[in-house]
């Protein structure tokens, strides 16, 4: 296949490249596995908006840059900063920095996680997946909210925030994307899940050699491209509504509750909100 020639972009955290009809956006802090920190998080906002206003794009495809799709949130980088402002654009809550204790955890999650994530999930213009490696509690919420996954054979998909007490991340669209009993396995274990196993499952489209991802994609998604841009976001809005009528839309809100309920807790009981769990101690508890 011919493909169009690329116009690229470097943005920081995220850099954006439009191929033909399809905008490519890519998670760019390859040296730390793409962890999320809250300026990645407003790129990867710019960057879609940037992809909806363009007439010219009718297919985003969401990649990371390196071995790694997306380890997770940042919690444990020289570049976290989930202690600073930024302006707020998901929701109406209020700034979080000048804030304490829950209600400054609870703003800042309800705007840079749960409410970036909803405004993603409603992008009228389809938006596919590309996972290489580690897709991971806050790297699921991202590859969650594209409509299709293409995986790599090498992806593999967990969400271990159980080991912290918490009942799993911010997005919880679990028992959505997977069967309730697999959901709880992957909760309740923190097992990692391999990508044809989540092929089986129906939670990834497609599972391609590592070597073709990035083409493989980008194909699907110039399939994806030819068909009438109203047809595709009428169709999307469709499938999005089935899910909010099967609970969707509600179970979010209720498990971000209870979510925070066990940052509450860690933190009142023990020595912080994660439960004493930082990156290295999550790595040995994987073992």
């Amino acid at each position: 296949m011919r493909m169009a020639a690329a116009r690229t972009v470097p943005q920081g955290p995220v850099r954006y490249e439009r191929r033909g009809a399809v905008a490519v956006v890519t998670l760019h802090r390859p040296e730390y596995r793409n962890a999320q920190n809250s300026a990645m998080t407003y790129a990867l906002d710019d960057a879609l908006y940037r992809a909806a206003d363009d007439d010219e794009v009718r297919v985003v495809v969401l990649a990371g840059a390196g071995e790694h799709f997306s380890a997770g949130h940042d919690i444990g980088s020289p570049g976290r900063d989930a202690q600073l402002p930024f302006e707020r654009r998901a929701g109406l809550w209020w700034d979080h920095s000048d804030k304490a204790g829950a209600e400054a955890r609870y703003a800042r999650e309800s705007e840079v996680y749960l409410g970036m994530c909803r405004r993603w999930r409603e992008l009228p213009k389809p938006a596919v997946a590309a996972v290489q490696g580690a897709c991971v509690a806050g790297g699921l919420m991202l590859a969650w909210v594209c409509d299709l996954i293409v995986a790599s054979d090498d992806a593999f998909f967990a969400d271990p925030v159980v080991r912290m007490g918490i009942p799993g991340v911010e997005y919880f669209a679990h028992p959505w994307v997977l069967p309730p009993r697999i959901a709880r396995e992957l909760l309740y274990t923190g097992d990692r899940m391999s990508a044809r196993r989540a092929y089986e499952l129906g939670m990834v489209n497609r599972v391609v050699p590592r070597a073709e991802l990035a083409d493989r994609t980008l194909e699907l998604a110039e399939r994806i491209a030819a068909m009438p841009r109203m047809g595709l976001a009428l169709a999307k809005r469709a499938v999005n509504q089935a899910e909010d009528l099967q609970g969707l839309h509600a179970g979010l809100d209720s498990v971000f509750g209870l979510h925070h309920l066990a940052h509450a807790h860690n933190a009142e009981t023990g020595d912080d909100p994660l439960g004493g769990m930082d990156v290295r101690a999550m790595k040995e508890a994987r073992g």
